[in-house]
């Protein structure tokens, strides 16, 4: 069936870009272009399309108070089309909380070369965004508690956890360590992200969180309490230092075509941690991560995959489940309790809830 996209965008070379790299696919096509979300809505009725490519800035109506809208009274499949900017990556945060799906990114320099060299990445994040699973915004919704704290002096530093996620992975990622309490074990966060948005990404989580998030800079100490995410243009390793975890970046070459990778930081808890690591693959497009969640669970680890139902693309978590690496899955609201109450029998006493 071929995907209908409908591209939104003020500028015309954009648009044009964007058709010929939609168009020159054989599995969807363009049914229309806007200029503006006004000119939009009309197309929307009138095509009724499977993915919206939106820009985030545009004239006569933000975009943001656009896909508000949309998501509120006539959800659908939405990628947005970002600037690589600090506004545009804040922007583009707010964008994937109002229920955008994912995003691509514009060059700095060379538009029209740059979004024709974009071609397949286009194409597979269309492709993952009209597959998606999408939920209507329901203002005023009421975040998950946070869960109790962790009571036993057993359960510190030498236990971690280690997340991996992709497509819908922003979200699933927040909703995770909101429920965390301030001494959880340390967090280390592979998210398929452009360098520049992992950035804005951890201060986001850092000001909705109980615990601290930063932006890895590479040999930090790794504390309880403490969330580190890859930065967008490196991958991020678990490393030991005598009793200590350390993190480890590098601009290695690509793995799974991501840095950075989730294999790349699994395979590393596998070899750092054993079995003090436990494993979450959260909601993602392809294949990132099972192989490496299999090295953890030959090591020892304990690991958890994110259910069907919950995903908004669930890839990453059905590889690693078909691998036969995941120990238990769960839904999104449930995995942060079934982590914890892991972790708590670990040290032999129960969490008090």
């Amino acid at each position: 069936m071929t995907i209908k996209v409908l591209i939104v965008d003020d500028s015309a070379l954009i648009r044009s870009v964007m058709s010929e790299i939609v168009n020159s696919q054989p599995d969807m096509e363009v049914v229309a272009t806007a200029p503006d979300p006004l000119v939009a809505r009309e197309l929307i009725k009138r095509h009724n399309p499977d993915v919206l490519t939106l820009d985030v800035e545009m004239p006569k109506m933000d975009g943001l108070d656009f896909l508000e809208k949309l998501m509120r009274l006539r959800p659908m499949p939405v990628l947005m089309v970002s600037s690589l900017t600090e506004r545009g990556s804040e922007i583009t945060m707010r964008a994937l909380e109002l229920g955008a799906v994912d995003f691509v990114t514009k060059p700095k320099i060379s538009i029209q070369t740059g979004m024709r060299e974009y071609t397949e990445l286009i194409a597979d994040k269309i492709r993952a965004t009209a597959r998606a699973r999408i939920k209507r915004m329901v203002p005023g919704s009421v975040p998950a508690p946070q869960l109790s704290a962790l009571r036993s002096p057993l359960i510190s530093s030498e236990k971690l956890i280690i997340i991996g996620a992709s497509t819908g992975g922003t979200e699933a990622i927040r909703e995770f360590l909101m429920q965390m309490p301030s001494d959880c074990p340390g967090i280390l966060i592979a998210q398929h992200m452009p360098e520049g948005f992992t950035s804005s990404f951890a201060k986001r989580l850092d000001s909705l969180c109980k615990i601290n998030v930063t932006e890895s800079q590479g040999n930090e100490r790794v504390l309880p309490g403490h969330a580190y995410i890859a930065p967008g243009h490196s991958h991020l390793l678990l490393s030991r230092s005598g009793a200590n975890y350390m993190t480890k970046i590098e601009q290695s070459p690509p793995v799974n075509r991501h840095r950075p990778s989730v294999d790349v930081l699994f395979r590393s808890a596998a070899q750092a941690a054993g079995k003090n690591a436990v494993g979450v693959i959260l909601t993602g497009m392809g294949k990132d991560g099972a192989a490496g969640m299999l090295d953890m669970r030959h090591a020892g680890a304990h690991n958890f995959a994110q259910d069907e139902a919950s995903c908004v693309v669930f890839g990453m978590p059905r590889e690693a489940i078909a691998l036969g690496a995941a120990h238990e899955v769960g839904s999104l609201q449930a995995l942060p309790r079934m982590v914890l109450d892991h972790l708590a029998s670990q040290g032999g006493r129960a969490l008090r809830v």
